[in-house]
């Protein structure tokens, strides 16, 4: 969406409205004095003292606007000097002002900063998101068109079988489900980011729809399970079902959710008893289209899918348990009462 423009008029400058203001003020008394002066001596004229006075002041007030506008206009043009270099690609203006000159500045340097950083991270996220997005598609896209063209090239004089036939429309049907399966994933990567709703759901609440959705997993909890945190019934599932999807993909036939509380803070270790995570591959879970599984139909999105949920609600999710023992997830959220 192009950002919006501010409304081109006449502003005073800083500089401007600094330098006024300090002439009012350090005029003033002297303009009384002289109000004074010139109604008791009204014939006398403007002592020399006091055009000294005038002058004295008027170079204060210069000196003075000086000094603010160093500290005030130079850095806040700066800043705005590297704005437009950023809006121009330059990732080299991301760096701090050499000269601050107030407290309240350095803060909106600061702050200008961590949002240009933080644009530049999701443009790169994006671009690199762009590249994997197309080579997953691209994969059982062209494994449908090559079965396609088999199918419709087979003209009669080799003849195809009915098992070959069946088996390139497998394949297509196959394709297509994990076509299918990668869009609603992205679909959940997308609300996930963007998230429109507020809500609360309790952990207990959380076991019993797992429980209605994966009858082959034995699903326990433990600790404070009445607690509430702060996650929609519709973002809790997506997260929690795909943690459970994960585990049954190793193998695992127990998921046990353990609960604690610290001050604000809801903690919950998911646990189950699959293969777990190799030692070489726990630095790549979260990252986007990692997947063991591409085989078996494994999109590789799932894991960021949760991470993205969680963390646009305030969560945090890092991987504590390695391969041999099962998996086992750390969830940090923020804590709401326990149901009375």
């Amino acid at each position: 969406m192009p950002a919006p423009k501010v409304r081109t008029k006449w502003r005073p400058t800083l500089a401007l409205i600094v330098f006024a203001v300090l002439l009012t003020v350090m005029m003033l008394p002297i303009l009384i004095v002289i109000w004074f002066r010139t109604a008791e001596a009204s014939s006398s004229g403007m002592a020399p003292t006091e055009i000294g006075a005038l002058v004295v002041v008027l170079l204060l007030t210069l000196a003075v606007a000086y000094v603010l506008t160093r500290t005030i206009t130079g850095p806040i043009d700066a800043l705005i000097a590297r704005a437009d270099e950023i809006a121009r690609g330059g990732k080299a203006a991301i760096r701090p002002l050499e000269s601050h000159g107030t407290r309240e500045i350095a803060v909106l340097s600061q702050s200008f900063l961590d949002l240009a950083g933080k644009l530049v991270d999701r443009t790169e996220y994006v671009r690199s998101f762009a590249a994997h997005v197309s080579h997953e598609l691209k994969s059982p896209l062209t494994a449908i068109r090559g079965a396609a063209e088999l199918l419709r090239d087979d003209d009669g004089e080799q003849q195809m079988t009915k098992a070959q036939r069946l088996h390139f429309l497998d394949n297509i049907v196959a394709d297509a489900v994990r076509l299918d399966a990668l869009l609603q994933r992205l679909r959940e990567l997308a609300q996930a980011e963007t998230p429109l709703t507020e809500g609360q759901i309790s952990v207990a609440d959380i076991i019993s729809l797992l429980r209605g959705q994966f009858p082959a997993l034995r699903i326990s909890g433990a600790g404070d399970t009445g607690l509430s945190v702060a996650l929609p019934q519709e973002a809790a599932g997506i997260v929690f079902t795909n943690l459970a999807e994960n585990a049954l993909q190793h193998g695992a036939t127990l998921l046990e959710l353990t609960v604690s509380a610290s001050a604000r803070t809801a903690v919950i270790l998911v646990r189950d008893d699959g293969s777990g995570i190799s030692e070489a591959n726990c630095e790549r879970v979260f990252q986007p289209f990692f997947s063991t599984r591409r085989e078996q139909g494994g999109t590789g999105v799932g894991l960021g899918i949760v991470r993205a949920m969680l963390s646009s609600h305030g969560g945090t999710i890092r991987l504590l348990q390695t391969a041999g023992a099962g998996a086992e997830f750390e969830i940090t959220l923020p804590a709401l009462s326990a149901r009375g």
